[in-house]
């Protein structure tokens, strides 16, 4: 019997990302790339066609991304937003904190892991930072153990529902 893959959290903005996404790639991108592949047959010999090779790695590329998203999909757990506590940091919020160290303000959305990005803001509640945030309150002190050893500290500030 297959192991099951472990449930993913993910926001309701993050699924409906993901499914459109998928939907592009399965019904819009896959007949680019079919037509693409017919063009470069028709050019004649293949062994060295260059666009017969790149369109054959697009193809490929898709159909990753393809089996990627479905395992997503399949794999998560909607955050509800009826379900939503705004006293306590969760998938789903927005938190303002107090980096003790640095003495700045830092905020950040809590997402599910494969919605993260970092650059965005947007931190995995399974990431040191997101999953020692969880559970947390207004006013708490949280220490977050980091990956090359030491302590960060941050004040939690104001905790909203992200969106």
């Amino acid at each position: 019997m297959a192991k099951e893959e472990a449930k993913t959290m993910i926001t309701y903005a993050g699924l409906k990302k993901y499914e459109e996404e998928l939907h592009e790639l399965k019904v819009v991108r896959r007949q680019e790339v079919a037509e693409k592949i017919k063009v470069a047959r028709e050019q004649g010999d293949l062994s060295e066609n260059a666009d017969y090779d790149a369109a054959k790695d697009e193809q490929s590329e898709i159909e990753r991304r393809i089996v990627e998203l479905e395992t997503i999909l399949k794999n998560a757990e909607v955050v509800v937003d009826e379900e939503f506590d705004p006293g306590k940091v969760n998938v789903g919020c927005e938190v303002m904190l107090y980096d003790m160290e640095y003495e700045e303000e830092v905020e950040y959305q809590i997402v599910g892991s494969s919605e993260a990005n970092s650059l965005k803001g947007k931190i995995s509640n399974e990431s040191p930072v997101g999953s020692a945030l969880m559970g947390h309150q207004i006013g708490d002190v949280v220490d977050v153990s980091l990956p090359g050893g030491g302590i960060a500290q941050y004040k939690v500030l104001d905790i909203r529902k992200a969106g």
